[in-house]
């Protein structure tokens, strides 16, 4: 890490929302906390990072975000245990993502110093909005954006870095069921599919509603040229388990390198559980829910940690997963989130202190 320190001013807002928010009842990104970082990318550097109250942003129209979409995000989340102590899980793993997206889409990369100094002082000013609640967590969101302004098809000359944060309970609360999609696709070779960026989830919501409008709660995404892989299952990487195995696609410039996703398979070579990153074909799937193979299904990322999937639907039939003792799903969310709110040991070293 870093050893470069910056100065980052604090303004302090003169009226905490907080008392406005039941942190008992936490819908995921609803709600913001007091202050947000900022930082702005100028004449060949980034500079001037500070935090502030949280509030509106003033940008021209011709800001070339609205125009081009140059916009990428980061996900993750702070966590408090039972000692009032904060936690951050694999930060720097965020920061270097970050990066490796805003370099695909022409974004000057941010310092590691900014980035993990400025998430520190935002979240030691506003420490007091991390839930304690239990399955509650402060999600964190960094994001770069193009505020240079012209109508000219071409990278901006100036960036917007921020981070902003929002108080939030459980993503999903039950099991969900998947359409595994055989029109549209996330991305495509060459394509900015491993990147986090906007215009990738953008053009998800509209296949998504399709699916929505049948009874599904999301679509699991196939390859872009034949619809014959399981890649992704909405906005998440996605395991399936057959027989004991569990059964993950290769990362790929179509398919986001999940920092939940890496943390998975981490766990599951340390708890002894067979593990294969490979391509799998929907019709292996489907054959495999017909003959009573496959024992479980879900989707893994930082905002539900991890999914369990119920059901599937593939060409007009729906096929209901089974019920499992000992679920690989429950095994993992456990271990990560043990980790995560310190209520276990780090054997990995993931878990970061803020203080």
């Amino acid at each position: 890490m870093s050893n470069n320190q910056i100065t980052i001013p604090v303004e302090k807002t003169a009226n905490s929302r907080i008392g406005d928010v039941d942190f008992n009842d936490l819908p995921f990104g609803k709600h913001h906390s007091d202050h947000m970082f900022i930082c702005t990318y100028e004449n060949g550097q980034w500079d001037n990072p500070k935090v502030v109250p949280y509030g509106n942003l003033e940008l021209d129209p011709a800001a070339k975000i609205f125009h081009y979409g140059q916009s990428v995000f980061e996900g993750m989340k702070a966590y408090k245990d039972i000692s009032g102590k904060s936690w951050l899980f694999r930060p720097l793993d965020n920061q270097k993502r970050l990066n490796i997206s805003a370099k695909r889409l022409a974004i000057p990369e941010v310092p590691e110093e900014i980035f993990i100094q400025g998430l520190i002082a935002l979240l030691q000013t506003d420490k007091d909005w991390i839930p304690t609640t239990s399955g509650s967590s402060l999600y964190i969101r960094p994001f770069i954006f193009a505020s240079g302004s012209g109508f000219h098809a071409s990278p901006a000359d100036a960036y917007t870095f921020m981070i902003a944060c929002s108080p939030s309970g459980p993503y999903f609360t039950q099991k969900i069921k998947v359409l595994i999609e055989n029109t549209y696709s996330r991305s495509a070779n060459g394509g900015v599919g491993y990147a986090k960026a906007g215009g990738n989830y953008a053009g998800q919501f509209y296949p998504t509603q399709l699916a929505m409008d049948k009874g599904y709660h999301q679509v699991i995404w196939t390859d872009d040229n034949t619809h014959e892989y399981i890649e992704e299952a909405g906005a998440m990487n996605v395991f399936i388990r057959i027989h004991d195995t569990l059964i993950t696609s290769p990362v790929s410039d179509r398919i986001l390198d999940g920092i939940t996703r890496k943390s998975i398979l981490a766990i599951a070579k340390k708890e002894g559980i067979a593990v294969e990153e490979r391509k799998i074909t929907v019709s292996e799937v489907v054959e495999a829910a017909k003959n009573g193979s496959i024992k479980e299904m879900f989707g893994a990322g930082t905002a539900a940690v991890v999914s369990p999937i119920g059901a599937f639907g593939h060409d007009g039939t729906d096929y209901q997963l089974p019920e499992v003792e000992d679920s690989y799903a429950d095994l993992m969310k456990k271990r990560i989130t043990d980790i995560q709110y310190n209520r276990s040991e780090d054997p990995f070293g993931w878990r970061f202190e803020v203080k």
